[in-house]
């Protein structure tokens, strides 16, 4: 094998590591959203307070996901 080839199969694996990262935010933002939706259902009059602890929770949901990404610039 020449370098090049080498280059090519770290550059595929990087890629699949970080779509293996995203699952993670990806489940954690389905479970943060459906956690929400039921917790309006139950006490509708709480619905912005509920809101707002959402958007934060997916903020740092999603920051998790940026760092998996910048981690595989990173360590290339």
């Amino acid at each position: 094998m020449d370098i090049n080839t080498l280059a090519e199969i770290s550059g595929n694996i990087n890629s699949v590591g970080y779509g293996l990262a995203a699952i993670g935010p990806g489940i954690g933002i389905g479970i943060a959203g459906g956690k929400t939706v039921e917790a309006i259902a139950r006490q509708p009059e709480l619905a912005g307070r509920l809101q707002t602890t959402f958007f934060l929770a997916v903020a740092f949901t999603e920051a998790l996901a940026l760092i998996g990404l910048a981690a595989g610039f990173i360590f290339q």
